[in-house]
């Protein structure tokens, strides 16, 4: 089953689901336009004794040309239409079920009231698309296996990347009060109080739902449970930042750990699946180098 957790989206984020068919509809759009000027301009070079027009087999041919490139383009456009609907689907489920497993371990979480994933990426689902895993008992347990020494040095690198509130809402305008009770959270972990920031970011998500900072919030979430050896909380807070935002600018440390919380958890084949997608979707940044580390520490193949 651990099969049907990998993420294969690479190079589908920037194709968001409803700007996608827009562009989709107006190339199909245009293509049809064309295709009725070559329609008439073909009638027009083939009526018989029209004044004035002398058409060489060239132009003809020339015709033929333009006619047979629309038709090729119109067939790569629907190719590529449903490939990427077939990657955001399956990115979708393979996410959900992530998520339905999350939840089966995790003592207070009804699955009957998980409600549908969101598309990945946004928009409408094409066609069809969880909390956590079981419990790491006293603070700061670990449950994860093969780990090593790496882990924790990864997971210590990653936190203290995004301890300061500097920078921290990216230059988005935000109302009064949500501005700060943004820094008011972002102050509280980066000054090591990590129980009262998750208990500040929670009840952000809670007051603010579709904040701009939805993805960031989720994701110092993690990072503040993850600070109390509460993986299961940190996990489930991974992935919501990660699969709300997949292209956003924590999609790449989401992901990585996200798939630190899991091994962290014992699952450890989930974990190497989500490791290795950071380096697939995110080649260069350096969440990848850690991703690598990590993999290796794993013994991940």
């Amino acid at each position: 089953m651990a099969a049907t957790l990998t993420l294969s989206l690479a190079g589908t984020g920037p194709l968001l689901a409803q700007e996608r068919e827009k562009t989709l509809a107006d190339i199909r759009q245009e293509m049809s336009v064309l295709f009725v000027e070559i329609q008439r301009l073909r009638g027009q070079m083939n009526t018989t004794g029209a004044p004035g027009v002398t058409v060489g087999g060239s132009v003809l041919e020339r015709v033929d040309q333009i006619e047979a490139q629309l038709q090729r383009l119109t067939s790569k456009v629907e190719e590529l239409n449903f490939r990427i609907d077939s990657v955001v689907e399956d990115g979708t489920n393979r996410l959900g079920d992530l998520e339905f497993r999350l939840c089966e371990l995790e003592t207070k979480c009804d699955i009957g009231s998980l409600g549908t994933t969101p598309t990945l990426g946004g928009g409408d689902k094409p066609r069809s698309a969880g909390t956590l895993i079981p419990p790491p008992g006293a603070q700061g347990q670990d449950t994860g296996q093969g780990m090593g020494q790496g882990m924790g040095q990864g997971m210590g690198q990653g936190m203290g990347q995004t301890g300061g509130t500097s920078d921290l809402t990216g230059g988005v305008e935000l109302a009064i009060n949500e501005k700060a009770d943004f820094e008011r959270a972002a102050e509280a972990r980066a000054s090591g109080d990590h129980q009262t920031a998750v208990t500040r970011l929670q009840s952000f998500l809670d007051a603010y739902p579709g904040s701009p900072l939805t993805g960031e919030v989720q994701f110092l979430l993690g990072e503040s449970n993850a600070a109390q050896g509460q993986w299961k909380q940190a996990a489930r807070a991974y992935l919501d930042s990660f699969s709300g935002a997949p292209e956003g600018r924590n999609a790449p440390n989401a992901l990585l750990r996200l798939g630190e919380a899991l091994a962290r958890l014992g699952q450890n084949s989930e974990a190497c699946l989500m490791l290795s997608e950071v380096g697939s979707r995110f080649p260069g940044h350096p969440a990848e180098g850690q991703a690598r580390e990590q993999l290796s520490a794993l013994g991940c193949q």
